[in-house]
């Protein structure tokens, strides 16, 4: 039997901070209560729930904005990286979300999660790649991400 909870904060995959949710027992009782993310939702709670909901949206605002100020400074910018390839020029493995994060905190000194970077499937091949990020409330933004072949040492 599923629960009615009110959620205290946004839960990815779950709902925003005042919404009513449905959840199975053992994820509110393992995840969401322990983290103070959850109470179980009953009548007299109504007003907390408007007074969540109004919070979450000057929250969406702040948020907003803070994302359309990154968007407008990673217009323009370019990641490069460096990969080991054989003698083909095939590359060894590939380049994945988890890896575009860490260039983004080495390279442009930005805190990015693997979860705003918009890659289907890892980077196989040498190139440039035009790399979607979705970062708060939606806003879209894109970084430019050259991958080129490693030089070898000479011996």
């Amino acid at each position: 039997m599923k629960n009615q909870l009110l959620l205290l904060e946004d839960v990815d995959g779950v709902g925003r901070k005042g919404d009513i949710v449905s959840v199975k027992p053992g994820f509110a009782r393992n995840f969401l209560f322990p983290k103070k993310k959850a109470i179980i939702a009953e009548k007299h709670l109504v007003r907390l729930q408007e007074r969540l909901k109004e919070e979450r949206a000057q929250q969406a605002i702040t948020d907003k904005k803070e994302a359309e100020e990154l968007a407008k400074m990673l217009k323009g910018k370019m990641l490069k990286t460096q990969v080991k390839v054989d003698a083909e020029g095939h590359m060894y493995g590939s380049v994945s979300s988890q890896d575009i994060v860490g260039f983004f905190d080495e390279q442009l000194h930005i805190l990015i999660h693997k979860r705003n970077i918009v890659l289907p499937k890892p980077i196989k091949s040498l190139g440039q790649y035009e790399i979607d990020l979705r970062l708060q409330e939606g806003v879209p933004a894109m970084v430019i991400l050259e991958i080129v072949a490693e030089e070898k040492a000479e011996q």
